[in-house]
């Protein structure tokens, strides 16, 4: 049986964060042996019919407000500065083969990488160095963050748009489904890394002075 105080507690806890909380946080507020996963299934479904929803984003839960609803809230305001292109590129590249080094992100493009680009996504929270690679030069390598995933939806990298879902929506052209993705194969319309297997079991983990290594 539901104890409500304890469901009363983990939607004070998801509520009062700015930012998705995760289970383990959960977890650490409650009673040894309650079933932190029923709480969250009974809240999940409490929610699911009013203006905000309880929502899984990546490690985390959050709530936020139903999809829906989106369209009415809107409210007109002057747009700050884009990403470059770059940048864009840069972020999906990082997604869809990550971890991927400086040198393999500039072997996709075809262009050199400006050292602001990774910085301008690294402070927008939306990727984050994932460990050194054992080869030489232990080049730095990035992948997505928890940032990534809330900002654009996603309950995980699984709900990444595969090959048809970005043709039917005009952002793949057929060059770019033949060989854009360069290690990415495609697997039904899924897109699948068969070039890092290998150099992902490579990876040495940051030291704490790697974390200051942000354009590298």
């Amino acid at each position: 049986m539901i104890d409500p105080h304890h469901l009363r507690l983990i939607e004070a806890l998801v509520f009062a964060s700015a930012e998705p909380v995760s289970e383990r946080s959960m977890a650490e507020r409650l009673p040894e042996g309650v079933d932190l996963a029923q709480l969250l299934s009974e809240l999940e479904a409490h929610y699911a019919t009013r203006g905000f929803n309880l929502v899984r984003r990546g490690n985390g839960w959050a709530f936020r407000t139903a999809p829906e609803l989106a369209e009415a809230l809107k409210v007109e305001r002057t747009l700050e500065r884009k990403l470059s292109r770059a940048a864009v590129e840069t972020l999906a590249i990082i997604a869809y083969h990550q971890p991927v080094t400086r040198a393999d992100i500039e072997e996709i493009r075809g262009v050199a990488l400006s050292k602001g680009t990774l910085d301008t996504l690294f402070a927008a929270g939306w990727v984050t160095p994932k460990g050194r690679r054992r080869t030489p030069g232990r080049p730095l390598t990035w992948g997505t963050a928890e940032g990534f995933l809330d900002h654009f939806g996603l309950a995980s990298l699984d709900d990444l748009p595969g090959v048809k879902e970005l043709e039917a929506a005009g952002l793949l052209d057929s060059r770019a489904a033949a060989g854009a993705y360069g290690n990415r194969a495609v697997e039904g319309d899924r897109l699948v890394d068969t070039g890092f297997e290998e150099e992902d079991q490579q990876l040495d983990l940051l030291d704490d002075e790697d974390v200051l290594g942000i354009g590298q």
